[in-house]
């Protein structure tokens, strides 16, 4: 098995305090200290990060929210990519900023749009073997942005129906990170159930559902380090002693036994080959 010299950052987004469904008035903020954390795995205020708000319908605000927000913490190399069909990542100057960049930014709003318009494409390539052969590169997104990541990628569901069969619908995203499901908005929308079907589903792979203000950040495509204000949660279906998940009809309630969840928080590992925990002690000093 290669090993991964890059770092994933996914995180799980940040509601706006309002309560319309317009994504004009939900805009995904990042708090400064998990983009704190992207900048300094980047290299610093001197790396080149190259924004990518494919998911979102309002791309233009959220670029220059990332570039007011990528500011304050002194960075002046940050370059927004607006890819919207196929073709954009074909071109020339798609390809030279993805080739040229420290770090890679995936916004929030529907990860369905990113597999559309940049999966299978030159610039997904290379996004893949910089990401497996570049000491340092990174790629961070949150939201739609984290749950592109993987190759088994949550494309909806409504946690109304949870621990029903068919309430997750699946899709296939970017494959960086193969042996996860992530999902984010985790606690605040009630996801918890989507993801146990993920989980029934694809019971080897292991899923994370990430809070807001919520991420980790993952080497070698295996050490996961939880940072943030909020909650990671590790689903672990390897054990599973009943799991009806393919014998049921769609809108039938499902059984899963033996599911092992783990709630972790900030600075609290997860080592993803040898499904382990590693937490600091209860006695330790709160930091």
């Amino acid at each position: 098995m290669q090993k991964i010299k890059g770092i994933l950052i996914p995180i799980g987004g940040n509601e706006d305090k309002g309560t319309e469904d317009s994504e004009l008035y939900t805009l995904e903020f990042i708090d400064e200290g998990i983009l704190f954390h992207v900048v300094k795995e980047a290299g610093g205020i001197d790396a080149k990060i190259v924004v990518i708000p494919t998911a979102s319908s309002i791309p233009v605000e959220v670029g220059e929210n990332y570039l007011n927000a990528f500011a304050k913490l002194g960075c002046k190399n940050v370059h927004v990519l607006d890819i919207r069909s196929k073709q954009d990542s074909e071109k020339k100057s798609s390809i030279d900023l993805i080739k040229s960049a420290n770090c890679i930014m995936f916004s929030g709003g529907n990860q369905s749009k990113i597999t559309k318009h940049i999966g299978a494409t030159t610039i997904h390539d290379i996004m893949l073997d910089r990401y497996k052969n570049e000491t340092g590169f990174v790629i961070a997104g949150t939201s739609a942005g984290a749950m592109v990541m993987t190759n088994e990628m949550i494309a909806g569901g409504s946690p109304k129906e949870a621990f029903i069969k068919g309430a997750v619908a699946m899709y296939t995203g970017l494959g960086l990170i193969p042996e996860l499901i992530i999902d984010t908005h985790f606690i605040r929308r009630g996801r918890f159930g989507r993801q146990s079907e993920a989980v029934a589903k694809f019971p080897k792979l292991i899923g994370i559902g990430l809070a807001e203000d919520t991420g980790m950040i993952i080497k070698n495509g295996n050490d996961c380090t939880v940072i943030g204000s909020g909650m990671a949660i590790v689903f672990d279906g390897s054990k599973l002693t009943h799991n009806n998940e393919k014998l049921l009809e769609e809108g039938t309630p499902m059984t899963i036994v033996n599911m092992t969840v783990h709630v972790l928080s900030n600075s609290d590992q997860y080592d993803i080959k040898n499904r382990k925990v590693t937490v600091l002690p209860i006695e330790a000093p709160f930091i």
